[in-house]
């Protein structure tokens, strides 16, 4: 069963302007459907079959003309070396949406798609299932973040269709675990995260280090949400600081997790320096730190960070797919003064607050009163993002908004 995609309107103008469209994101995360899918009358080919990855490798000018354009070339990170060759036709032609490259996003296919195409290939990242697209509800017509926030503001009714929050925590996102409710989830993630392993990491990893590698990932997805301290992880895990940031670096590269910086302005205060991390994907999370039931996920002592961490992956999600250029921070100051998520977009900045709590009421959101009061932006609401079914104006400019809406 395909569903709507996000990228699908960033897809649609990039086939339309550049010949060359890569389309990276995490393995597993719905490349080869979302490209085999959405983009009819296109050849298509997989790097991972032994005869055509060895025809690609030792014959690239055969390949391409066993397989011309409009083509889908498929884990393009088996055959780095058809980069250079796909510059030269496109030097010959350069009529748009002639090759859709997919690969998961690894440093070196990364780096030879910038060196070897830039200026010629549009670059798009296909991430886990949105919320939005999980209850088909993809907003594709509101492209901007601007229009989307203001959706969320003035929202009076909650989707036909809405994802239990527990169910939707212990699943996250990968599409083979949401379509198939027959699917283990224990088994489907301990296998891709062995494969990841596998695949993506050992080479950057020394083999004596493999084992470490596997409890950092387990002891940071205890800590999504949280500010990141490399000096604590390094003392628990026992490797030095380096290595640890290398390896955070390895993560975020390969689409796993992502960062939330500071905001700058204080203010007229000092702010906390530290990233936040958060998991991509809350299914993996769930898996990691061993959750086994819905209810386990919603009043265990992670459920805050989980709800957190599935919220803002949402946004992140949706503005990467559409190729928005705004910017996602969070903002602490040493007084204790802290708001969850700001969103800076050309016009304005949105603060929004995050609550596990089907109970809002204008008392309890004094960072978001505090925060606008200090910021002196006009004319900007607070939003709330919580499980109140209650929408609209709590009082004063703040606003709640059912996670089911994101």
């Amino acid at each position: 069963m395909y569903k709507t995609r996000l990228v699908e309107k960033t897809l649609k103008e990039a086939v339309r302007s550049f010949p060359a469209i890569f389309i990276g994101g995490p393995r597993r995360s719905g490349k080869t459907t979302l490209s085999k899918s959405f983009l009819k009358g296109y050849n298509y080919v997989l790097l991972d079959e032994i005869d055509v990855r060895s025809l690609a490798v030792e014959d690239p000018r055969g390949f391409l003309e066993k397989y011309p354009p409009p083509v889908i070339i498929d884990e393009i990170q088996n055959a780095p070396g058809l980069l250079s060759h796909i510059k030269a036709r496109i030097e010959q032609n350069k009529k748009p949406g002639q090759w859709v490259l997919t690969g998961s996003q690894q440093w070196a296919l990364m780096k030879g798609i910038s060196e070897t195409l830039a200026g010629r290939i549009a670059i798009l990242h296909l991430l886990p299932f949105s919320l939005e697209e999980v209850q088909d509800t993809a907003r594709l017509k509101l492209s901007d973040a601007d229009g989307f926030i203001n959706f969320l503001f003035h929202a009076t009714m909650l989707p036909e269709k809405t994802l239990p929050l527990g169910r939707w925590i212990l699943q996250g996102g990968y599409p083979e675990v949401v379509l198939n409710q027959r699917m283990s989830r224990k088994l489907w993630f301990s296998s891709y995260l062995q494969t990841y392993v596998d695949r993506d990491v050992r080479s950057y990893i020394k083999q004596s280090n493999l084992h470490d590698f596997e409890r950092f990932v387990k002891l940071l997805a205890a800590r999504t949400a949280q500010e990141l301290n490399c000096s604590t992880l390094s003392r628990d895990i026992g490797v030095s600081v380096p290595t640890i940031k290398s390896w955070l670096t390895l993560l975020e590269a390969s689409g796993i997790i992502f960062f939330l910086m500071p905001y700058h302005n204080n203010f007229g205060k000092r702010i906390i320096k530290a990233p936040k991390c958060y998991f991509i994907d809350t299914g993996i999370v769930s898996y990691l730190v061993g959750l086994q039931s819905e209810q386990h996920a919603l009043s265990g002592p992670m459920n805050g960070a989980l709800f957190e961490t599935a919220c803002v992956a949402q946004f992140y999600k949706r503005f990467s797919a559409l190729a928005d250029p705004c910017s996602l921070y969070y903002y602490r100051s040493t007084d204790g003064l802290e708001v969850d998520l700001l969103i800076e977009t050309g016009k304005t900045i949105y603060p929004i607050e995050i609550k596990l709590s089907s109970t809002i009421d204008y008392g309890r959101v004094s960072s978001l009163k505090k925060w606008l009061e200090i910021s002196r932006i006009k004319d900007v609401c607070g939003l709330v993002i919580s499980t109140s079914k209650e929408l609209g104006a709590m009082g004063g400019n703040v606003v709640n908004c059912h996670y089911s809406l994101i």
